[in-house]
């Protein structure tokens, strides 16, 4: 409770909870001056913002050198320690971790289960952002299906970023945060292959066909998820 109360002291700052924000969008490591120049404030109000962000493990920081000459920066990034808020206190990873474990015990009827489930509920996802879009029963044109992957993309967690290629039958996509990651430290073959049903679900739910091929794992090591998908509209 004691954490819960911190944290939440310190993100009812609205510049610190938008700091905080950015860090997440921004996928990689940034300095007390990028900061300082993005929200438009003093580098020693930018450093103490940052200082209050690592004292309750939201971020992590290091001194490295920059190549460009001169001292060495002290670098933030979004620290690895999952941030829960709890009123009262409720163990979801651990019911996460019990729920993993009891379907691998059922050999490979569990892990079916386990995929096909995964598979129902990233349909489920994208068929109420798809219920959130459409207008009187219209069909979505490629752009209007992208835009609707991004936001049920972004719902679960993923902080995605997309590329297509000129015809729009190649989707290419990054994953910066594995929400099943604690979990998958320990059951890394099941939960990935559960998270690419996962996926499988959302992209057929929006595609008349769709083949989804791994290319990067944060599980293997890799900074980010890297997908490339072939869809027809």
């Amino acid at each position: 409770m004691e954490q819960t109360l911190k944290i939440t002291n310190v993100l009812s700052d609205p510049t610190r909870y938008y700091i905080y924000q950015y860090i997440t969008k921004r996928h990689q490591e940034v300095t007390v001056q990028e900061v300082a120049d993005n929200f438009n404030i003093h580098p020693n109000v930018a450093r103490l913002h940052l200082t209050k962000l690592e004292d309750v493990n939201m971020l992590a920081s290091e001194t490295k050198k920059t190549g460009k000459g001169g001292r060495p920066s002290r670098l933030y990034r979004l620290s690895d320690d999952v941030i829960q808020l709890h009123f009262p206190y409720r163990d979801y990873m651990l019911l996460s971790k019990v729920a993993i474990q009891t379907m691998l015990s059922l050999g490979e009827e569990g892990k079916k289960a386990l995929f096909m489930t995964g598979k129902r509920f990233g349909t489920e996802i994208m068929e109420q952002e798809i219920a959130k879009r459409q207008q009187a029963g219209l069909e979505m044109d490629f752009d209007q299906k992208l835009g609707v992957l991004k936001s049920a993309a972004t719902l679960a967690g993923f902080y995605p970023e997309f590329e297509v290629n000129g015809d729009q039958t190649k989707i290419f996509f990054q994953i910066f945060n594995c929400p099943f990651k604690e979990v998958a430290v320990d059951h890394s073959e099941a939960v990935c292959s559960m998270h690419h049903e996962f996926l499988k679900g959302m992209f057929e739910a929006l595609f008349q066909s769709a083949e989804l091929i791994e290319h990067q794992n944060i599980a293997n090591g890799c900074d980010t998820c890297t997908y490339q998908a072939y869809v027809t509209n």
